[in-house]
């Protein structure tokens, strides 16, 4: 394996783990072959990531209009939808697209091969024995579950594709059923309960919303395979179109038809219905997505780090719909600032995101090439620009919240709550920002372990913070707590690649 790290520049060989943060700094914004790569994947990913979050931002701004009960409840119902989504979606989608990454670099390789011994078969045959060998003893580079295409005019075979859209398909369909069956208690564990003036919106909009839950699943699925092919174009259309809709028939349905809530929520699993439909017309179109059989699935991969996944956005999940849960208990005046907040909050923040989403897809398949000098160069960029994209986030936050505030509600006391909620908003966007990118880089390198038990041991610590600050500050603790919480990630990212532990132990060879 030595000749895999004699490509290092001599200036780094001695270096520890931790210059990696620091490895050509001066270059972090510079448009070479990998910026640009970074760039094409990182933008439309980053647009179509924020694109949702932002739909729900129109219709938090359109349910302000109705009351701040209204908007409580609908604040309360969306935060409760999304993250018992994110239990299946972040799992399906992370591994999806390392799976896809992989599988589609090893058959380009297959194909490279292919081509090669094609042309020392009709030429110079003798040279065949220059090539690789692989475990069987065949020239070329085999590893796909099947084999891959051999023109490039023809759909790919990538069985994680597959198995990402059956999965995805069935977790739609439960998690449809449990929030339609289960809304009422649901509820009442966010603070709801029977007694709150909430209850009836609330119990509305999600029980009509949960419809769209297939939808979800099913065409983040189909992002995930996208972005495996480091095309992030495809989605970012699908979801412009559909969000796109959604802010069409919103005032449509909530003022002309006095629809309501209810009005809000029919629009958006409009627009779900619209992305899922443009996804899987595209999809068919370069994938084979009906294998030769069963077992060319990946079930059984899919199931082992999925449930790793699983743990880890469970821990997430808990961290923030705890917090939306405390608020809630504050009353409908601190809920209802909390949600415009705290959406503002996760719809910026996932704009680093998509610099997780090219580092993910690029370490993947330098990691299946065994590449680790793009793996490190690919690594120290996305954080780099990731610290970047934080603190200009941050001041145009400061700045624009402030003033934009009204947007989301025209009530004194929602206003000051908001007001007190921003510099926490603002001020980790930094934070916030290497966090998201972190994830990227241990997904990338398939690192997938790490990532759930480092994230259940910071969720344990800012749970604990959560519970004691909200009791003693209210307000102003919730955000703490939140800032702990974040400050943890950021912190386990950077002791995984700091150390040179797991798959950067080769940072100290």
């Amino acid at each position: 394996m030595a000749e895999e790290y004699d490509n290092f520049p001599s200036s780094d060989k001695n270096k520890p783990p931790l210059y990696i943060f620091f490895r050509n700094a001066r270059n972090a914004l510079k448009l070479d072959e990998l910026g640009l790569e970074i760039l094409q994947i990182a933008l439309p990913a980053s647009l179509a990531l924020t694109a949702d979050p932002i739909a729900s931002l129109v219709d938090t701004a359109f349910i302000g209009q109705i009351g701040p009960v209204e908007l409580a409840a609908v604040g309360v119902a969306i935060a409760l939808f999304n993250q018992i989504s994110r239990i299946a979606i972040f799992p399906l989608v992370s591994i999806t697209t390392s799976f896809v990454a992989e599988e589609d670099t090893v058959n380009k390789t297959n194909q490279e091969a292919q081509q090669l011994d094609g042309y020392l078969e009709s030429g110079d045959a003798e040279n065949k024995e220059l090539l690789p060998k692989n475990d069987s003893g065949e020239s070329g580079f085999r590893g796909s579950s099947y084999e891959s295409t051999k023109s490039g005019n023809e759909r790919r075979h990538i069985p994680s594709a597959s198995s990402a859209l059956v999965i995805g398909s069935i977790l739609g369909i439960l998690e449809a059923i449990i929030l339609i069956t289960g809304a009422k208690p649901l509820l009442d564990f966010m603070g709801i309960g029977a007694d709150s003036p909430m209850l009836i919106p609330a119990q509305q909009y999600l029980t009509l919303r949960s419809l769209g839950a297939p939808a979800v699943l099913l065409s983040l699925a189909m992002q995930g395979v996208f972005r495996g092919f480091k095309d992030t174009k495809t989605p970012l259309y699908a979801t412009v179109s559909g969000d796109l809709a959604n802010i069409i028939l919103d005032p449509i349905f909530i003022f002309v038809f006095r629809w309501g809530v209810s009005g809000a929520a029919i629009a958006h699993v409009i627009s779900q219905y619209l992305i899922a439909v443009i996804l899987l017309w595209r999809l068919i179109k370069q994938v084979d997505l009906i294998p030769p059989s069963v077992k060319h699935l990946q079930f059984g991969r899919f199931l082992k780090n999925g449930f790793l996944l699983l743990i880890r956005v469970m821990a997430v999940t808990f961290c923030v719909t705890l917090s939306a849960s405390l608020a809630a208990r504050q009353g409908p005046t601190p809920m209802a600032a909390f949600q415009v907040c705290l959406q503002v909050w996760l719809a910026t923040s996932l704009l680093a995101d998509g610099l997780a989403v090219a580092g993910q897809a690029i370490l993947a398949s330098s990691f299946a090439k065994k590449d680790y000098v793009r793996a490190t160069e690919t690594a120290a960029r996305v954080l780099q620009l990731g610290l970047i994209l934080g603190c200009i986030l941050s001041i145009t936050l400061s700045v624009g919240l402030t003033y934009g505030k009204v947007l989301f509600s025209r009530d004194a006391d929602v206003l000051h709550f908001i007001s007190i909620g921003i510099p926490f908003v603002a001020g980790t966007q930094p934070l916030n920002s290497l966090a998201f990118v972190f994830d990227g880089v241990n997904f990338g390198a398939s690192d997938f372990k790490y990532a759930a038990y480092s994230m259940v041991t910071v969720a344990i610590f800012s749970i604990l913070c959560l519970l004691v600050l909200s009791t003693t500050s209210g307000f102003i603790g919730l955000w703490v707590g939140l800032t702990i919480y974040m400050s943890l990630r950021a912190f386990a990212g950077f002791w995984r690649i700091g150390t040179g532990t797991g798959p950067w132990e080769f940072l100290k060879r």
